[in-house]
C-alpha cells in the first residue's frame, strides 16, 4: 500500500500520538467521515497482530504516515513565508512529490488543513524533532523534502530561508550542517563543493573520499527506504546523489585527483 492510503489508515484509527500531526489526522478523520464516496475501512490492529503483524511493522508504519503529515503540514506552512499566498501551493507539492490520482483530493484537504490550522510551525517541527530524536538521518530528510518545494519556482525567497533555518534548528542541526544541507539543493555549480561536501579546504584526498563516501551512503534511495522514508519521496536521494557526486568531481579536477 501506498503511503498516501496508509494516511487514510491512519485517519481511521492507527496512532500517531497526540500534538499537532494526532490533531491533523483527527481533523482529516471527521473529513473522511462526511466523505461517504471514500471511507476508509476500519482497522482491526488485534487480527492484525493475529496476522503476525510485528511491533518492528507497527513503528515503520507510523514513522512513514509520521514523515508524509509532516511534510504536508510544514509545506503548508512553507507557502505562507515567501508572502505571496496563492491557491496553487498543493499543486506545487504534488508537482514534487507525485500523489496518486485517486488521493489528490485527500492529500489537497490535509494541505489546507495544515495551513488553516493555528499551529505554528514549530510546534509541528518539535513534535517531528521528538518523534525522529534517535534518527537524524530522517529530519534531514524531511528538511530536504521541504527545500524542495521551496525551489519549486526556481526561487528560494528570503522568508522561505529563515522559515526553514528555525525548522533546522528546531532538529538540532548546527549553522555548518544547515548550510552543507542548503547547498547540496543547488549544486556545485553555484555553490561552494567543500560545503556541501562538508569538509574543509585544507581536508586531505583521504578525508575528502571518507566524507563523500559517507554521504553517498546516508543519501542513497535504500538508505532512506530503510530509515523510514516513504518510496514515494525517493526522489529526495536522487537529487541529493547528483549534487554530490557533482560536489566530489568538481574538487577531483581541481585537485587533480584520478
Amino acid at each position: 500500500m501506498s503511503v498516501w492510503g496508509k494516511i487514510a489508515g491512519a485517519a481511521a484509527g492507527f496512532a500517531i500520538g497526540g500534538g499537532p500531526i494526532g490533531a491533523l489526522l483527527g481533523a482529516f478523520a471527521g473529513h473522511m467521515l462526511l466523505d461517504r464516496s471514500r471511507k476508509p475501512e476500519p482497522r482491526d490492529e488485534p487480527k492484525e497482530r493475529e496476522r503476525g503483524r510485528s511491533d518492528r511493522s507497527n513503528v515503520r508504519e507510523r514513522d512513514e504516515v509520521a514523515f508524509t503529515i509532516g511534510v504536508i503540514a510544514l509545506a503548508a506552512k512553507l507557502a505562507k513565508a515567501d508572502g505571496t499566498v496563492t491557491h496553487d501551493e498543493v499543486d506545487v507539492f504534488k508537482r514534487v512529490f507525485p500523489v496518486p490520482r485517486e488521493e489528490e483530493a485527500n492529500v489537497g484537504h490535509l494541505f489546507n488543513l495544515a495551513k488553516q490550522d493555528v499551529a505554528g510551525f514549530d510546534s509541528y517541527a518539535k513534535q517531528l524533532a521528538s518523534l525522529f530524536r534517535s534518527k537524524p538521518g530522517v529530519l534531514e530528510d524531511l528538511l530536504d523534502s521541504l527545500f524542495l518545494v521551496a525551489k519549486a519556482d526556481n526561487r528560494l525567497h528570503a522568508g522561505e530561508l529563515e522559515y526553514l533555518k528555525h525548522v533546522a534548528q528546531i532538529f538540532g542541526f548546527t549553522s555548518a550542517q544547515f548550510e552543507r544541507i542548503r547547498a547540496s539543493h543547488f549544486g556545485p555549480d553555484r555553490e561552494d563543493p567543500y560545503v556541501i561536501l562538508g569538509v574543509d579546504r585544507s581536508s586531505s584526498d583521504e578525508d575528502l573520499k571518507r566524507a563523500y563516501h559517507a554521504l553517498v551512503r546516508e543519501s542513497h534511495p535504500d538508505s532512506l527506504i530503510a530509515r523510514g522514508v516513504p518510496e514515494e519521496f525517493v526522489r529526495l536521494a536522487t537529487e541529493k546523489l547528483a549534487s554530490i557526486n557533482g560536489a566530489y568531481d568538481k574538487i577531483k579536477k581541481e585537485r587533480g585527483i584520478v
